[in-house]
């Protein structure tokens, strides 16, 4: 079994989504409000996402913008924590989620591991990236 995170964006949706998938990679899909079956009409103009995934190593990221005339906090008070494939890869994306954010906990060495750091992203995401954890 595997919990996957579901993000909730005030009408950013489609730009988080897309620059996630060009810091992981992965296949990303969306779906507007308006391409709905049966979309209300308050919802057949929408250009709001009402779901996206991205596809990445086995596991999602979900997300959608909260529906048209919802208002929400997005992401108030979830982190979601994410284990590179190696120490620079780890750097590599924790300085892609950091541009136009602000960094929490500088990249640095810990006991778990040879790189870890804390972020909010210019989406409203807050990210806890590390490198591999080392070995007991």
């Amino acid at each position: 079994m595997a919990f996957d995170p579901y993000l909730h964006f005030q009408g950013t949706c489609r730009q988080a989504m897309t620059a996630y998938q060009q810091i992981f990679g992965g296949t990303l899909s969306l779906m507007r409000y308006a391409e709905a079956p049966d979309a209300p009409a308050a919802m057949q103009a929408s250009d709001l996402v009402m779901h996206a995934t991205l596809a990445v190593g086995g596991r999602m990221l979900m997300a959608s913008d909260f529906p048209p005339g919802m208002a929400g906090e997005a992401q108030a008070a979830v982190t979601i924590s994410h284990i590179a494939s190696s120490d620079a890869e780890a750097r590599r994306q924790f300085a892609l989620l950091g541009q136009g954010g602000t960094v929490l906990m500088d990249y640095q060495p810990t006991f778990w591991s040879d790189g870890f750091g804390m972020v909010k992203d210019r989406f409203g995401t807050h990210w806890m990236v590390s490198a591999p954890w080392r070995q007991a």
